[in-house]
């Protein structure tokens, strides 16, 4: 499972890699590995190792920090967001709610999803 570090290297390896110009076929040849590892580096399945992360810096042309920029802002903002959720996900309405959504059958269930994001639209545009 990917960390908040293993996504934020990735996020700053793929716009890294595409300010360059590069593709993964590319970088992955330029450190000698296969395009599928740059994918997974780049989603966060895969751990970039300390070694590798030297060989992809070097071949991006930046130094390894650049990787770690804003990281702990990065990390603070998902830890702030898994305490919301976790409190979210204790309160009884939302338990209920949920065990009510998944009694429905599929059809009702998206017409009830569909509703609840136009709800959310409406209140993004009236603020």
């Amino acid at each position: 499972m990917a960390t908040d570090i293993d996504l934020h290297l990735g996020k700053r390896l793929r716009r890294r890699r595409r300010l360059l110009g590069l593709t993964q076929q590319q970088l992955a040849n330029a450190v000698g590995i296969r395009f599928q590892q740059i994918q997974k580096y780049e989603c966060g399945a895969n751990r970039i190792s300390a070694a590798r992360l030297w060989q992809l810096a070097e071949a991006l042309e930046t130094p390894v920090s650049y990787f770690y920029d804003g990281l702990a802002e990065a990390v603070a903002r998902a830890d702030a967001a898994e305490e919301r959720s976790g409190e979210m996900f204790s309160r009884k309405e939302t338990l209920d709610l949920i065990q009510a959504y998944y009694r429905l059958s599929e059809r009702p269930r998206r017409r009830l999803l569909d509703l609840a994001k136009s709800l959310d639209t409406e209140n993004e545009t009236a603020a």
